[in-house]
């Protein structure tokens, strides 16, 4: 049914000539047209002939809502391969320099595509940056499980453009409660710790909510420690309930006495008759040298790391 809806809208979009400028969808009377009565106009795209585009026209979206495109990829360029592009993508125009179109849905479709070499199947549409989201919103949530995380961050993308939560919660049909906590965890909880996980598919609200809460405790450690307790294996929902498990074990140890004295570092170790010193800790290793002349050795260090381990790994399988 959202399909149908987002097609009526688009073809309803599609009498505007590419010099009109950009203007916020409009009804009879003038008035700025609300979510719901633009997805009310969405039914004749499909009506509607599709062209061969060029991949190299073609720019991505500036608000992606997945992730990850090439996830399950492999799948799509062998059913391209085999049957051709069943469905097309829909783009809209760009100004300025670069590419001619601007993606607004089939971000696969177009990197399938690109992989086989081939121009894409789409639709062509003058839309501005409001217009764009709200299909790209709907036909993708017709198409496409978002993991919750995914659904967050476009939310967050969405408000940030000017949509108002009732909007929002239109677009991505979800109500109040849920959008809000969509947003708290979208917010609170730092983008990089976000993309070290990963989209997490298998894992819903409930532990992206308890990683909220343990990241804005004030005993929660600063965000580089947070995203160095972030597994460098598994999948992102086996690193999402790693981390939650590594902060919740954290947060349970007894804080400090207000009057104990701070303990000192464990002072480094020197190396014998040289200026680099080390400290190991569990599973963090500092090196340091004291003389400046000297860090270049630093660098070296980081140019052979892949080969120190696996040089190691090759000892000890």
């Amino acid at each position: 049914m959202k399909r149908d809806l987002l097609a009526k809208s688009l073809a309803q979009m599609g009498s505007k000539q590419p010099d009109e400028p950009q203007t916020a969808p409009k009804t009879d009377d003038g008035k700025p047209r609300s979510l719901k009565s633009m997805s009310d106009v969405l039914s004749q795209v499909s009506s509607q002939s599709a062209q061969e585009i060029d991949v190299s026209e073609i720019a991505d979206s500036e608000i992606a809502d997945r992730f990850d495109v090439g996830d399950g990829l492999s799948d799509l360029i062998e059913s391209i391969r085999s049957s051709g592009q069943q469905l097309p993508a829909l783009l809209r125009y760009r100004r300025g320099a670069g590419p001619r179109y601007e993606v607004v849905y089939g971000r696969r479709r177009i990197a399938a595509c690109r992989v086989l070499g081939i121009k894409v199947k789409a639709y062509i549409k003058e839309m501005d940056q409001r217009e764009a989201l709200v299909s790209q919103a709907l036909e993708n949530s017709a198409r496409l499980e978002r993991s919750f995380i995914e659904q967050a961050i476009f939310a967050t993308k969405l408000e940030e453009q000017g949509f108002s939560r009732a909007e929002i919660g239109e677009v991505l049909a979800v109500d109040k409660g849920t959008l809000s906590k969509l947003i708290g965890v979208a917010r609170d909880v730092p983008d990089a710790v976000i993309y070290a996980i990963g989209a997490a598919h298998d894992a819903g609200r409930r532990p992206w909510i308890e990683l909220r809460r343990l990241v804005k405790n004030e005993t929660a450690p600063a965000e580089d420690v947070i995203i160095s307790l972030v597994p460098q294996d598994g999948t992102p929902a086996q690193k999402l309930s790693n981390l939650v498990e590594a902060l919740a074990a954290l947060e349970s140890q007894p804080a400090p006495s207000p009057n104990a004295p701070a303990k000192p570092p464990a002072p480094l170790a020197r190396l014998r008759e040289t200026p680099v010193s080390f400290r190991a800790k569990g599973k963090r290793l500092m090196i340091e040298v004291s003389d400046k002349t000297e860090e270049g050795f630093i660098g070296f260090v980081e140019e052979n790391l892949s080969a120190l381990y696996a040089e190691w790994k090759e000892k000890n399988v």
